[in-house]
């Protein structure tokens, strides 16, 4: 159970260099299969992962049937920046610098909450995200942000570059070569486990004081 009786996964392996907390797309969930296997290979590369559920149970459940929640970028951004004051006050995870990975429209929330915690976040890592559902807060990101999409996810390559863009010097846009939307295809989950592990790695240092 994390903030506001949400609840998540959290695993830190000894002498983690950080800590990554996941921001799940529309429709999906912390038992997300592809977002499962990203955390794993974090966890392999020494950083710590908090794979959550931005929804309790009962809205998920209205959420099933309305889909009013899932987009409400701002709702889950608000949830999202809660939970890295919750991971802030914790006496293991306090003392770790913060990532964000968000996919899909998780990406969104990841970036507004970015931008909210600028002494929080270290450093966030799209994947076939709509960062553009950030708006205004995209110019706000301070964190150096890495932005994945699949090489045939045309429409959202195109959304993207145009959150590139307003994010500025802070980010990169990379595309990998013959990935969908969902990057089912043999080894290209593979390929963003390894580009986010590099990423977080490299870039994530305590933003404060220790």
């Amino acid at each position: 159970m994390v903030d506001g009786g949400l609840v998540g996964d959290v695993v830190v392996p000894a002498g983690a260099g950080g800590v990554v907390l996941f921001a799940h797309g529309s429709g999906s969930s912390r038992h997300s299969p592809r977002n499962m296997a990203v955390g794993r290979a974090l966890n392999e590369r020494g950083l710590g992962t908090m794979l959550v559920d931005l929804l309790t149970a009962d809205e998920e459940a209205r959420d099933e049937i309305t889909a009013e929640l899932r987009f409400d970028i701002g709702m889950l951004a608000e949830r999202l920046a809660g939970i890295v004051d919750w991971m802030g006050s914790d006496p293991e995870l306090g003392r770790l610098p913060i990532g964000l990975f968000g996919a899909s429209t998780g990406a969104a929330a990841a970036l507004v909450a970015a931008a909210a915690r600028p002494d929080r976040v270290g450093a966030v890592v799209s994947r076939g995200g709509r960062p553009d559902l950030a708006g205004s807060s995209l110019t706000a990101v301070r964190a150096p942000t890495l932005l994945l999409v699949g090489g045939l996810d045309e429409q959202v390559i195109a959304l993207n570059e145009q959150a590139r863009d307003a994010l500025g010097e802070v980010a990169e846009l990379r595309i990998v070569p013959g990935a969908t939307h969902l990057f089912e295809e043999p080894g290209t989950l593979e390929q963003v486990a390894d580009q986010a592990g590099t990423w977080f790695t490299t870039h994530l240092r305590q933003p404060h004081p220790a």
